[in-house]
């Protein structure tokens, strides 16, 4: 175990040119073609039995050794973001409004690394099923490969995910028992009115001033209804309506973002929404159709995958290798859908704290970010470190 990271670094110049490679050619999410097809050649020369179609553009890599019974899966993502990038990079992305801002790049390259000595070494004996996810960033492609019948077809008795997070100190591990990230439900809130003229608002009835009065009702709903020590987050992050300053509209519409840690609160702030829109609409005269998009639900950590994958970390890198204090975040993750579905735990790598664009002082979907290098090598040791370790005696 103590020359894996070695031998990952001999190979580290081929894994740094591979994630280069997929950061100037990203793609949308279930768009993923060019990403599957490197993934899918990769995997068959390595040895590795290659499955693909779910979620259109996912690849899973199956690889058996030995007789174990234990079954492992880990899971990368590969889509990337509508952002135009700003790093002038001589690999930036060469799709005009999509790029890797969030580091798909990073961990799709991470799990090949750790695949490809997996397959050459074998030091395991169980069955070992890598998962490469499209579309996190929309269309919750976690939830299509699962209700498409990924572990149906790939039993896994646990299943691991990743992610990088700026701002942390290069290859550092921080895990978290239960609750590590909300849920995300997107809604869609059209108010009409009654459209007039500027000069005679009284023959009118206004959506604008009821959007507005909503988008200030909506607020009241975490400072006032909820219990200040549970986690929720509205945001009115779209608001549109109107033409020219002189004509009332007929129609104002709002979308918002919806966070919370606990499925009670998801579904809390659910109801409380339609009422509020609604009761704040007819207050003037207005009507409200709240469309309630459920996203994905809050990503819950099983308690011994969690200690198990934190232990690897601790015995490889010790207390220092650890962030502490880890605490729950109100961002999402479609992983949530597989740990729904199978027992297993979802945990952080640091991606740099330092002041080049590829680190702590650009935080990701932002178009100057850049996935850590150095993080790579880190990283793809771990997962082996993981999966020789939970398929050794099994």
């Amino acid at each position: 175990m103590t020359d894996v990271l070695a031998r990952i670094l001999d190979t580290s110049d081929e894994i740094v040119a591979l994630r280069h490679r997929i950061h100037a050619h990203p793609e949308l999410s279930l768009e993923e073609h060019e990403t599957s097809n490197l993934v899918a050649e990769r995997l068959h020369a390595w040895g590795y039995e290659v499955h693909r179609g779910l979620a259109k553009t996912g690849v899973v890599g199956t690889l058996k050794v030995g007789t174990g019974t234990g079954r492992l899966g880990l899971r990368a993502d590969m889509d990337a973001l509508p952002i135009q990038e700003s790093t002038g990079l001589s690999y930036a992305s060469q799709r005009k409004g999509v790029m890797h801002a969030c580091g798909h790049d990073g961990h799709t390259a991470i799990l090949l690394a750790a695949a490809r000595y997996l397959s050459e070494t074998r030091h395991f004996s169980g069955t070992l099923n890598l998962i490469f996810q499209p579309a996190e960033e929309r269309y919750c492609g976690a939830k299509i490969m699962v209700d498409e019948g990924l572990f149906d077809k790939f039993p896994c008795d646990m299943v691991f995910g990743l992610h990088n997070r700026p701002g942390e100190a290069v290859g550092k591990f921080g895990f978290l028992p239960g609750c590590f990230m909300a849920s995300s439900d997107t809604v869609y809130i059209s108010i009409y009115g009654k459209g007039g003229h500027g000069a005679r608002p009284h023959l009118a009835a206004d959506p604008i001033v009821a959007a507005a009065h909503v988008v200030i009702a909506l607020q009241t709903i975490v400072s006032r209804n909820t219990d200040p020590l549970d986690t929720a987050v509205i945001t009115v992050g779209e608001i549109h309506g109107g033409t020219v300053s002189n004509v009332i509209p007929e129609v104002v519409t709002l979308t918002l973002s919806v966070r919370a840690l606990r499925p009670d609160m998801q579904r809390f702030l659910h109801d409380r929404i339609i009422e509020v829109a609604e009761s704040q609409a007819a207050t003037l005269g207005c009507t409200a159709k709240v469309d309630y998009q459920w996203g994905c639900p809050a990503v819950v950590n099983d308690p011994a995958a969690t200690e198990f994958a934190r232990q690897v970390a601790h015995d490889w890198l010790g207390e220092e290798g650890l962030i502490a204090d880890m605490r729950p975040t109100a961002g999402a993750e479609d992983f949530s859908f597989m740990l729904q579905a199978v027992p297993g735990s979802y945990f952080i790598v640091g991606n740099g704290t330092g002041p080049a664009h590829n680190s702590g002082d650009c935080m990701l979907h932002n178009p100057g970010y850049d996935f850590n290098d150095e993080c790579l090598p880190i990283a793809a040791t771990y997962w082996v470190k993981l999966a020789e370790r939970f398929l050794a005696a099994r």
